[in-house]
């Protein structure tokens, strides 16, 4: 999902606009796609990328190769790829987002691990507090890699973060990537908030409360990392699984 002044490598562009087909139901689950000269044919592609981006729609799961048929989509397609990584604002909404704080800062043992960020390296740190209704509900930490890796892989996403918009690290890179290919691994574990983030979240220190670490990548590379703490009484977070 690249930025919209980005120019789409040919393969991902065709993957795009294969999956969005799928997706808004010119290729239905079940049905089989044209043979690849004729699909050829009629998206003005060449084979050898045709049968690139099919292979890569392959591994996503959106199609299966069935002998003497050809390529069907599958009954249950998986969603988009970032959609099952979705901001937390969707996800525990309607919430809104509140910054404490948007700095710069060196990396720290977490980073380091799961940026990769070199000592010394300047990283882009939002705090944010997540409000409800009438309470908090989450507390969320995020960094973006160093500038010279975005400005390699994902030049949109840094670009969207130079404007500090009213939403997570994760929303901004959400809406930056058309067409950019992103990856990404989260963990889930329990925790208890601590006497900071107590304060933080208006709740005790020995307050249970789930952590997720998040890590999204693009071309295997990270470009992003997050922290969200969620205390008892928060809303039921969704966990999206392929199968």
């Amino acid at each position: 999902m690249a930025g919209s002044g980005q120019r789409l490598r040919p393969v991902v562009a065709l993957y795009e606009r294969i999956a969005d087909a799928i997706h808004d139901g010119t290729y239905p689950p079940g049905s089989t796609l044209p043979s690849e000269p004729r699909l050829a044919g009629e998206l003005g592609v060449s084979r050898p990328a045709l049968r690139e981006a099919l292979l890569l729609l392959q591994e996503d799961g959106l199609l299966s190769v069935r002998r003497g048929v050809g390529r069907t989509v599958n009954d249950r397609p998986p969603r988009r790829g970032f959609e099952q990584l979705g901001p937390l604002e969707d996800l525990l909404g309607p919430v809104r987002v509140s910054a404490l704080l948007r700095s710069r800062e060196e990396p720290t043992d977490f980073t380091a691990q799961h940026l990769l960020a070199p000592a010394g390296a300047e990283l882009r740190f939002w705090e944010s507090v997540l409000v409800g209704a009438d309470l908090a509900v989450a507390l969320s930490h995020e960094w973006a890699a160093p500038e010279d890796v975005l400005a390699r892989l994902h030049p949109a996403f840094g670009q969207a973060l130079a404007a500090e918009p009213a939403s997570s690290m994760l929303t901004v890179l959400a809406a930056s990537s058309r067409g950019v290919r992103l990856g990404a691994v989260s963990q889930i574990s329990a925790t208890l908030l601590g006497r900071r983030r107590g304060e933080q979240l208006d709740r005790p220190a020995d307050t249970p409360a789930v952590l997720v670490t998040q890590v999204v990548r693009v071309e295997g590379v990270p470009v992003m990392a997050a922290k969200h703490m969620l205390p008892t009484g928060a809303p039921a977070l969704t966990v999206l699984q392929s199968l």
